[in-house]
């Protein structure tokens, strides 16, 4: 029974030193003097506030991207027990001795290495041979830009080691699909694939690109499945099936993922809140939540209450009225109602504080128990401050002469009576006879004598009134817009009907032990909307460029300069790499047309099995680079040479892929292979001076003189560094 005891226990594992080599070299090439230099680089000071928000717990918002890229940087600083406190407020300034620099800028770095043995893989797994293999991982190993981008605390390196896991987890997938299906490497690869395409999408959002390449080959294979009639049903049944949770399910439950672990680590109100609705602010500690903890959920008649607008631009405001009046005579010559300011303010104030009154009493406080406010009730809203009744009539606004003008009643004995009933219109309401509630009901007040509707117009009144925001009455005519929609932000039940006791009353702070929690789902919806809506900064940048200046590596960016001497880094690439790929490009696109006519014409110049791994390679590498570079051309957001580097990777995997093709199958003879293959190292060689003699601008450890940048000048993108000198 315990015989296996006689036998020792042998484990026999295969080892490809290839890979152990590009792992051990690519890693030197990442972490050697990771911490240097000791100050803030370039686009550091970009992430670095966020790392210190989630080191505080602070809320925020970035419309860059999903947080998970953001949460791995912030791992590197707790595992390196950073504490937040630093000020990210200047690029080249001096990190302070509790900034754990290297801990900070080690993902990046690791994932920048470990992207060099996985590019050897994927052209293995493509059935190209170990030394186009080794060529490729040789090109990611020696190309500047993508060594100076992974050696500092950004986030591109990451992004292109998720893109190249996907892409190899299917093609070892695939592979494994024709020996051994729904085997345990099947599996892991195969969830393994959707695990790395949600984990490119949450680091950017240009990680989609790659996802979609990965599940438009997947529908291909799944397509050539369907057909094949050596399968049952059933079988083609299951593998569908895997593929959709794999491929759709996992990347859909990890997206959440994502936003769940966030939203949990960032609990606390920060300088960010202001954009989120009250709800969301309200979820979050401190801030709002303070405020608002313990508000009364129902909104009654005699209730106090202030009304933010619920759209939040150009800037998040309450609804607000002052003793000041319209101008009698506008600059334009038009006259106005003479009748008292309503605007949008956007700063808490006594002033954003209204009463709801029941239009058929007197009385402005609430009775015991309180009468709720109910979809569709006509109320008044008294201003708290003036006891005027908010009013809108025939009058145009005054900056948006279409809509009505809205203002608080001023009765100046004239034919101008007083018109302030509003029908109340709870949006999301769930029955026709829901209660306005507190922070959750987003509400329109509809003008009963107009039917105009309560409207933000976002136009910044004159100095007369105090550069705030427009607030008119817009008919319902010209349709539904959420600057329409207000909802209670804070609220308390009135108990006082004298004025100067319930001016006392509106200074001081409501606490009432009611609570609400907002769902996880209701706040990864808010936050995701917020974040794809976002307005992005589309200033012009010194150092910004286009999408064509990419590809002729015609642009170049300083990354960071010594205060002292003329050491510096600069994001510039080999433009060896650079050209060799572009023309690979070019050359893969033309061979390809000129097979597939020739194809049409039933003429093969190249075996089957080898046509379909040029199919393959060229779906993935140059497919890889068409959909990570042609949408910038469709961005209007300022744009830098480092969004090219995830395309630059897939074009760099398809240059040794062209140079296998043309030496296996267009040199016909051997002299003509050993001539290529002599122009090819001489090629790689280049490749390698290059390198060497950008090196100083990569790892920024060298002064250089002027001449000396002067030599290293390519076109007109070094221009700049001369003027400094």
């Amino acid at each position: 029974m315990l015989g296996f005891l006689k036998r020792p226990v042998v484990v026999t594992a295969d080892i490809n030193l290839n890979v152990v080599a590009l792992t051990a070299v690519g890693l030197l090439s990442r972490l050697w003097h990771l911490a240097y230099p000791r100050a803030v680089v370039f686009d550091e000071v970009y992430y670095g506030q966020y790392i210190s928000f989630y080191m505080k717990r602070i809320f925020f918002l970035d419309g860059s991207g999903p947080p998970f890229g953001h949460m791995l940087l912030a791992l590197g600083g707790y595992l390196g027990g950073f504490d937040g406190n630093f000020l990210w407020n200047r690029i080249g300034a001096e990190y302070s001795s509790n900034v754990p620099v290297w801990s900070l800028r080690l993902l990046p770095a690791l994932t920048g290495a470990f992207s060099i043995p996985m590019a050897y893989q994927i052209l293995l797994e493509l059935g190209f041979s170990h030394c186009a293999a080794m060529g490729a991982a040789l090109l990611m190993l020696i190309e500047n830009a993508l060594i100076t981008q992974s050696r500092l605390m950004l986030l591109e390196s990451v992004l292109i080691f998720f893109n190249l896991l996907a892409v190899l987890s299917y093609l070892k997938f695939s592979n494994s699909q024709k020996h051994r299906p729904f085997s345990l490497s099947w599996w892991f690869w195969l969830m393994l694939t959707g695990v790395a395409c949600s984990c490119a999408v949450g680091v950017k959002y240009m990680g989609i690109f790659t996802y979609l390449l990965v599940l438009a080959v997947a529908s291909v294979h799944a397509w050539h499945l369907i057909g094949d009639q050596t399968l049952s049903n059933v079988c083609v049944l299951c593998h569908l099936l895997a593929r959709a949770a794999a491929l759709l399910v996992i990347p859909t439950l990890m997206y959440l993922l994502f936003f769940y672990v966030h939203l949990i680590l960032v609990y606390r109100s920060g300088p960010h809140d202001q954009i989120m609705s009250s709800a969301f602010q309200a979820s979050l500690e401190g801030g709002l939540a303070r405020i608002t903890q313990g508000q009364p959920l129902e909104v009654a008649y005699g209730s106090q209450v202030t009304l933010k607008n619920v759209f939040g631009k150009p800037v998040p405001c309450w609804l607000h009225s002052h003793q000041s009046t319209y101008p009698m005579i506008y600059e334009n010559g038009r006259g106005s109602s003479h009748q008292q300011q309503v605007t949008c303010y956007p700063f808490k104030d006594v002033n954003n504080w209204w009463i709801v009154k029941d239009p058929g009493r007197h009385q402005l406080v609430v009775n015991n128990p309180p009468r709720p406010v109910r979809h569709g009730d006509v109320v008044q809203l008294v201003h708290g401050m003036t006891t005027r009744f908010l009013n809108t009539h025939d009058v145009a606004a005054p900056l948006s002469p279409h809509s009505q003008e809205v203002s608080c009643y001023v009765d100046y004995n004239i034919s101008m009576p007083s018109q302030n009933l509003w029908r109340l219109d709870i949006v999301n309401r769930e029955s026709d006879t829901e209660v306005w509630k507190t922070i959750l009901s987003e509400v329109r007040l509809v003008h009963v004598n107009t039917s105009a509707v309560l409207k933000l117009s976002g136009a910044h009144l004159p100095d007369w009134g105090f550069q705030q925001l427009e607030v008119v009455g817009e008919k319902l005519s010209r349709g539904y817009h959420e600057s329409m929609v207000w909802n209670v932000e804070e609220h308390r039940y009135g108990k006082s009907q004298e004025q100067k006791e319930r001016e006392l009353e509106l200074h001081s702070p409501a606490q009432m032990d009611v609570s609400r929690n907002l769902s996880f789902m209701a706040r990864f919806l808010e936050l995701q909307w917020r974040m794809l809506t976002a307005k992005s900064d589309d200033s012009e940048h010194k150092y910004s460029s286009s999408p064509l200046d990419w590809v002729t590596l015609d642009t170049s960016i300083a990354y960071w300069l010594h205060p002292r001497t003329s050491a510096q880094i600069h994001l510039l690439g080999n433009i060896v790499i650079w050209a060799s790929a572009s023309l690979a490009m070019v050359v893969y696109v033309l061979l390809f047309f000129w097979y597939l006519l020739r194809r049409r014409r039933s003429i093969c110049d190249i075996p089957e099995d080898s046509w379909l791994r040029w199919v393959l390679a060229g779906a993935l590498c140059a497919g890889g680079w068409a959909v990570n570079y042609l949408p910038f051309f469709m961005m209007e957001k300022t744009l830098f040479l480092y969004h090219y580097l995830p395309a630059l990777t897939f074009q760099i995997l398809l240059l040794p892929v062209v140079l296998q093709h043309v030496s296996d199958h267009l040199c016909r003879s051997q002299l003509l292979r050993s001539l290529f293959s002599a122009l090819v190292v001489a090629w790689y060689s280049c490749a390698c001076h290059v390198f060497n003699t950008l090196r100083p601008l990569t790892y920024g450890d060298k002064s250089l003189s002027p001449s000396e940048l002067k030599a290293l000048r390519w076109k007109d993108s070094w221009d700049i560094l001369i003027r400094k000198h």
